[in-house]
C-alpha cells in the first residue's frame, strides 16, 4: 500500500477561498477603523486650537482670525492632519463680540474625504457633515 501524504487541490481551493472572504470582511473594517482615528487626531488638534484661541483672547481681547490665525497662536498644522484636512478659522476679519469658527474641510481626493466637513465654534458647538455633535 503506497500512501500519499498532503493537501489535495479541492483542500487547498477551500482554504483559499475561505482566507479571501475574511479579507473581504476584514479590509472595509480596517479602513473604516483608520478613518476613525483620523478624525479622532483632528478633532484633538481642533480642541488644541480652540484652547489657544481662549488663551489668546484674554491677552489680546479678541480671537486670532483669518488666514493666519494658526500663525499668530503660534501652531502649525501636524502633518497626519493637513495631508487629510484643511484647517481654517473664520471669520476673516475680528468681530463684535468676539466669535471663532475652526473648520476641518476633507481633502478631495483622499481617505477622509467621505468624512464630512468638521466645525467647532467659540461657544464649544460642534459639527460633522451639518449634523451635531463629532
Amino acid at each position: 500500500m503506497n500512501r500519499n501524504n498532503g493537501f489535495t487541490l479541492v483542500e487547498l481551493l477551500i482554504v483559499i477561498a475561505i482566507i479571501g472572504i475574511l479579507f473581504a470582511i476584514g479590509i472595509p473594517s480596517y479602513k473604516q477603523y483608520v478613518n476613525k482615528g483620523r478624525r479622532a487626531t483632528t478633532q484633538t488638534y481642533m480642541m488644541e486650537v480652540a484652547n489657544r484661541q481662549n488663551q489668546y483672547l484674554l491677552d489680546a481681547r479678541n480671537y486670532a482670525v483669518g488666514a493666519n490665525a494658526l500663525t499668530t497662536l503660534g501652531l502649525t498644522v501636524p502633518t497626519d492632519v493637513s495631508t487629510y484636512y484643511t484647517i481654517t478659522i473664520d471669520p476673516a476679519a475680528p468681530a463684535t463680540p468676539p466669535a471663532f469658527t475652526i473648520t476641518a474641510t476633507p481633502v478631495v481626493g483622499q481617505a477622509q474625504a467621505s468624512d464630512g466637513v468638521l466645525t467647532l465654534d467659540n461657544l464649544g458647538a460642534k459639527t460633522r457633515g451639518g449634523q451635531p455633535g463629532w
